[in-house]
């Protein structure tokens, strides 16, 4: 199994085992009973300009652990103060050492939208997401077929909550238009192999029609890619290691956005 096929069985048994604690019908009851949300997430990436998605990522399963020391609180407010639009946060435990507890309270101390980055295998991820405070869920297309991302898409809406649909190549963009798609994020990392290459963004920015929301996803590490990015018509950018990485984290967003 490649790496991506591990986190989408390892994201099912920890669904399995949720359920065990609280049942599906009762999750999906306490996030239906909650008001919907606004579509915060959407109407972030809709402002003029390129938005900025920042990644609370203690680890990742290509380069293991990135930072040792992980306020994420700190983290999530130093994006806040940075201008960060929209603040993505790693809930998968094995691969990435994230945590919904770490949502719950960054979503509840910041004013930004937060997306809940997750492998998604079962729409009561979706509940939880909303129920931990989340504006937006990640759906992969790798992992899921077109009937069931039109599926949970759909839950989404219901729940006033964004789908952020990523895909990887000209197939996986024509599945995520054809379920509906409001976001497309393209990955710039192959997740079956970990290989980057951020010229993955320019050749399927012109299948993405103007009325979608078109994100580019890793390898963001200097100003003149976030340049190459907004020329190209990217309407926000998601990054993740580059600002893990940096000594000042709000220095770092800033020169990111210096060539805009």
């Amino acid at each position: 199994m490649s790496i991506l096929d591990e986190l989408a069985a390892y994201a099912s048994f920890r669904v399995s085992e949720a359920k065990k604690a609280r049942p599906a019908d009762r999750v999906r009851e306490e996030a239906l009973a909650l008001p919907p949300g606004d579509f915060a997430f959407e109407k972030a990436l809709r402002r003029p300009g390129l938005s900025f998605i920042c990644e609370c990522k203690k680890a990742s399963p290509s380069k293991g652990v990135i930072a040792e020391e992980f306020p994420y609180l700190a983290i999530a407010r130093d994006y806040e103060a940075a201008g960060a639009d929209c603040i993505s946060v790693l809930t998968e435990p094995k691969w990435f050492l994230g945590s919904d507890r770490y949502l719950r309270e960054i979503a509840s101390d910041v004013s930004i939208p937060c997306l809940r980055k997750d492998f998604t295998v079962d729409d009561y991820m979706i509940y939880e997401a909303r129920l931990l405070g989340a504006s937006a869920v990640l759906l992969i297309c790798s992992i899921l077929p077109e009937d069931r991302l039109r599926d949970y898409i759909e839950v989404c809406d219901r729940l006033g909550l964004s789908a952020l649909v990523e895909a990887h190549d000209e197939n996986e963009i024509t599945a995520a238009l054809r379920s509906g798609a409001r976001i497309i994020g393209v990955n710039n990392r192959n997740l079956r192999d970990f290989t980057v290459d951020t010229a993955n963004s320019a050749r399927l920015r012109q299948l993405i029609p103007p009325n979608v929301l078109f994100v580019s996803e890793s390898g963001v590490r200097t100003a003149e890619d976030v340049k190459v990015l907004a020329d190209i018509g990217a309407n926000a950018v998601l990054v993740g290691e580059t600002l893990m990485r940096a000594p000042d984290r709000k220095k770092k967003l800033e020169d990111l956005k210096s060539l805009l």
